[in-house]
């Protein structure tokens, strides 16, 4: 008899989604044997987050969805905080309260990347959505004790190849945390000039250079305008950036 732990790797595998071909091919079993534990007897996952950790999962490299994970970490290193705690490691990501879609975008990316359950937590000024799951830690380790300006924040070496190939869902996530586009005015010479903006302002370097360098693998220019905030003001950068991002809303 297979042990119990061949089964449960053979559905986790399937509940990720690959095929029943797939799944035997991994594991080296026979079709049918695949076939009858994850569909003619799938019996629920008792999958907490372990099931669905691609870091966990046997022979699993990258996320499901590594769109929605470049997406999610850009929002986390944004606004992000998590909780470790000797119960249940949460995960918490303030959403300003005026911008439905973007509360909407940040759930459903927690739910595409691990979460079983999301919550909404209505806090002044803001929407904290929360997750909690004890494989947070293993999509996440960026996470340590402390505000994130006064430690390093660095991607892993398995953290780099997804943001490389998916750097404009990881600026849309910085830029919906701590960016905006805004309508700049200037006036030259009596005559007032309007043209968009986005400015990302952090107080981390560290972030900072990551959202350099994503910006920089996607060819757009930018300037920092100060320390702590970078600008894209050029009108192709903008238009960009535009196809990235775009505004909160």
């Amino acid at each position: 008899m297979h042990p119990p732990q061949m089964r449960a790797r053979a559905r986790a595998l399937r509940a990720r989604g690959d095929t029943i071909h797939a799944v035997a091919r991994t594991l080296s079993l026979p079709y049918a044997t695949v076939w009858h534990w994850c569909v003619d007897r799938p019996e629920r996952a008792r999958l907490g987050t372990e099931l669905r950790c691609f870091r966990c999962l046997p022979d699993v490299e990258n996320p499901t969805d590594p769109a929605a994970y470049a997406y999610l970490l850009g929002l986390y290193l944004g606004d992000g905080h998590l909780a470790v705690s000797p119960k249940v490691p949460v995960l918490r990501i303030a959403c300003t309260a005026v911008y439905p879609n973007l509360v909407d975008a940040c759930e459903a990316a927690m739910l595409a990347v691990l979460a079983a359950r999301v919550q909404r937590i209505p806090k002044h000024g803001c929407i904290s959505v929360e997750s909690s799951g004890k494989h947070w830690p293993c999509l996440l380790p960026q996470h340590g004790p402390g505000k994130k300006h006064d430690r390093p924040i660095v991607l892993t070496d398995w953290q780099r190849p997804i943001v490389e190939s998916h750097a404009g869902h990881f600026l849309r996530g910085l830029f919906h945390s701590d960016g905006c586009r805004i309508a700049n005015r200037v006036t030259v010479r009596g005559k007032e000039y309007v043209y968009p903006r986005y400015m990302f302002v952090n107080e981390s370097s560290d972030i900072m250079g990551l959202c350099q360098w994503a910006l920089d693998l996607l060819g757009i220019a930018w300037r920092m305008n100060r320390r702590n905030s970078l600008s894209v003001a050029r009108r192709d950068a903008v238009a960009a950036l535009d196809r990235h991002v775009g505004p909160k809303s």
